[in-house]
């Protein structure tokens, strides 16, 4: 048994509260009591204990849409003119970068990405990989990723027609091999990092108890890259999976005028009538949407990853995430690989809705909705448990935050804290399913200075190969 004290207590969840030195108490990946931390360990004298030294102790971040490949586009020179479309952008960088990855780059960029991720606060990842060029045995790299770096994660390749039908098939029998691949690990326990599919079936949804370290779905790329052939192939697995599909949905113009073009339909009709669409999947953006989307949207009960920063960054426009939310459409948040800080993610979420409405009301609720409730729910979703609550039965996956507050800190104010207040460097230790994987801002599952050392040799490698397509 581990107790992480004497800290400020933050429990969220259906009874929030905010405990002075406060703790919880974790056992077999769970948690099993909070209260004060006197209380605690006079109750358990024998656990072990970890000082949150007057530190916020609240649960880990999770991030609904992730691509962990691009690490290696930092402080990248993009050959040629600079991008003015959203095509472009993907014609000259993206899709350039993936076809230039190897197994250890897949590995190493991966790596990175959820160090940074946890350095951060996240503690759970949907990451979406793509590299054509690597396609089997890529979701293993990542995997073997996750699991030294200590977080939980759900995976899937980036399927495809952009590099031909056999890339294509390729992409599916990957996520196909992947997903089954869980069923044959060890379940969840400190021996086996890497995880298992625990009680959830097949495909890794579902089921109370005790969280999977790992789980799965079918990636997809976006409608104008994938044929009608290729969509119906890789619904068709993922239904005999029991999984989902994680797809971009109408995140530039593009993706709409390609479906309206060649099918007549909006992006989100098409998905529908094809069943990419369902309660098992995520789908990613939804920029360019109708409200006759939006309607189908929520009665697919299809969960929508908003990433409000990427979008900015991308010039595609800004989501109607708000009013997703207020139809009863099911939107989380998600990062898109443009920062790996889900604190930063949601206060910049905030404030463009603000902006965009000209409306300093708006988006308090439902931004604090996404990040505290729905990506906890979708996180219990695939990988099985309770997530987004330091409660009994809840997995104990939390964060220790250096954010000592010099105005009153209580349940009742605790969102506007972490909006105006916290951020993801503030964060010191790190505990998953129970077990600290970081403490002091060093993660214990590998040797960081010689990963990144290793990922400077690679990165360089890999410019040169991307500026020679």
């Amino acid at each position: 048994m581990l107790i992480i004290g004497n800290g400020r207590l933050v429990t969220l969840g259906e009874e929030p509260r905010v405990i002075q030195g406060g703790a919880v108490a974790a056992e077999d990946g769970l948690v099993v009591a909070a209260g004060t931390t006197r209380t605690l360990q006079e109750r358990y004298k024998k656990a072990r204990f970890l000082d949150a030294d007057g530190g916020v102790i609240m649960p880990g971040m999770v991030n609904i849409h992730a691509h962990g490949y691009g690490a290696f586009a930092r402080g990248l020179a993009v050959p040629g003119a600079p991008a003015r479309t959203f095509l472009q952008i993907l014609r000259s960088l993206w899709w350039k970068l993936d076809r230039a990855l190897t197994p250890e780059d897949v590995y190493v960029s991966a790596a990175l990405g959820f160090i940074d991720g946890l350095k951060n606060g996240t503690t759970t990842v949907f990451d979406h990989h793509a590299s054509p060029n690597a396609i089997a045995g890529s979701l293993d790299e990542e995997a073997k990723a996750a699991g030294k770096v200590g977080v939980r994660a759900c995976l899937c390749y980036e399927v495809s027609d952009r590099d031909g039908p056999q890339r294509a098939a390729q992409g599916i029998e990957e996520n196909v091999r992947f997903i089954r691949s869980l069923g044959e690990r060890e379940g969840g326990g400190d021996s086996d990092r890497e995880g298992g599919r625990g009680d959830g079936g097949e495909g890794g949804q579902g089921g109370a108890g005790r969280p999977r370290r790992l789980a799965g779905c079918v990636g997809l790329h976006a409608s104008m890259t994938l044929s009608d052939a290729t969509l119906e192939r890789a619904v068709g697995e993922a239904g005999k999976l029991g999984v989902g599909c994680h797809i971009h949905v109408a995140e530039g113009t593009e993706d709409g005028a390609d479906s309206a073009g060649r099918y007549g339909k909006s992006v989100v009709k098409r998905l529908g009538d094809l069943g990419v669409l369902g309660p098992k999947s995520i789908a990613a953006h939804c920029v360019h949407v109708s409200p006759e989307d939006i309607g189908l949207l929520k009665s697919s009960r299809v969960i929508v990853a908003h990433n409000a920063q990427s979008n900015m960054g991308n010039a595609v426009g800004i989501a109607q995430a708000l009013e997703m939310v207020g139809r009863g459409v099911r939107v989380g948040l998600g990062t898109d690989g443009f920062t790996t800080d889900m604190f930063e993610a949601a206060a910049a979420t905030n404030i463009v809705h603000r902006l965009a409405a000209r409306d300093p009301s708006v988006g308090w609720a439902e931004v604090q909705r996404m990040l505290l409730e729905t990506n906890g729910q979708v996180a219990a979703e695939f990988l099985g448990g309770r997530f987004g609550a330091l409660a009994p039965g809840h997995a104990a996956d939390l964060i220790v935050v250096d954010y000592d507050p010099y105005t009153p800190l209580d349940a009742g104010n605790f969102w506007g804290h972490l909006l105006f207040g916290m951020r993801g460097g503030q964060v010191r230790h790190a505990i998953v399913d129970g077990e600290p994987v970081m403490r002091d801002r060093r993660v214990l599952g590998l040797d960081e200075a010689r990963l990144r050392a290793r990922a400077r040799t690679l990165s360089r490698k890999v410019w040169e190969r991307l500026a020679r397509l």
